[in-house]
């Protein structure tokens, strides 16, 4: 994008205007970026998970939050979901190539601030008192 507003609407259109607020891109933002969606593309970068594992997995998600994170993921093309026929229901998720590709990049995200947790910590600590 250049910001001398030659751009062609199509190009725009392909890429996406994440700071517009009509952008589609916005809404998948959210659903990549938020906390449950975080802790989801992570825990699937490690392979497929079923329902319950991926509960016990994260901490403090609920049934319904999972599902809803689960849905929009997948609705997003990130997360592939199997339905098994047998009884009871088995049902597995895993990452499409695309979900890892966006999987990776938030696992670097979430890698960074846990290496540099205690500068955090530290500096959050320093501006409170």
């Amino acid at each position: 994008m250049t910001g001398t507003g030659n751009t062609k609407l199509s190009a725009k259109m392909r890429r996406g205007e994440v700071f517009a607020a009509e952008c589609p891109s916005r809404a998948i933002l959210n659903h990549v970026t938020s906390r449950w969606g975080v802790l989801v593309l992570v825990a699937l970068m490690e392979g497929t998970h079923r329902f319950s594992e991926l509960r016990r997995k994260i901490g403090g998600v609920s049934e319904k939050m999972l599902a809803q994170t689960l849905q929009q993921l997948e609705q997003d093309g990130f997360i592939d979901r199997v339905s098994h026929p047998v009884v009871p229901p088995h049902v597995e998720y895993s990452l499409t190539p695309l979900g890892e590709e966006i999987g990776s990049q938030v696992e670097s995200l979430t890698d960074w601030i846990e290496t540099n947790l205690p500068k955090i910590i530290k500096a959050q600590q320093k501006r409170m008192a």
